[in-house]
């Protein structure tokens, strides 16, 4: 059996052959979208991030549907992390936060 890295690289090759495609068929994406959750990441900024790392883990369905929230805390130099789930009162404050953010991605230097 293949290892993990050529599994990985074949597929990441498959799937930008599919971006590419939606980039030029723009029936193509609106269908390709439909069934792209999202996995969102949110870190916070801590003085000593060696000793402590926080944040927020938001996964969606395709939809835009909240599936899954947590917040997670870390002591890095103890190796000792916790995650703690999200109730739907702090969700909706979260939600509310960034209601006025835009995602735009820059890959210049």
């Amino acid at each position: 059996m293949a290892n993990i890295d050529e599994l990985a690289e074949k597929k990441l090759k498959s799937r930008m052959t599919k971006i590419r495609k939606c980039n030029r068929e723009p029936e193509e994406k609106q269908k390709f979208s439909e069934k792209i959750g999202i996995s969102l990441e949110l870190e916070f900024q801590n003085k000593n991030p060696d000793k402590l790392s926080d944040g927020i883990t938001i996964i969606t369905s395709p939809e835009g549907k909240v599936l899954f929230a947590d917040y997670f805390y870390g002591i890095p130099e103890d190796e000792e992390y916790t995650n703690i789930e999200i109730d739907e009162k702090q969700l909706k404050s979260i939600i509310e936060f960034f209601n006025d953010f835009k995602l735009e991605l820059d890959d210049s230097d």
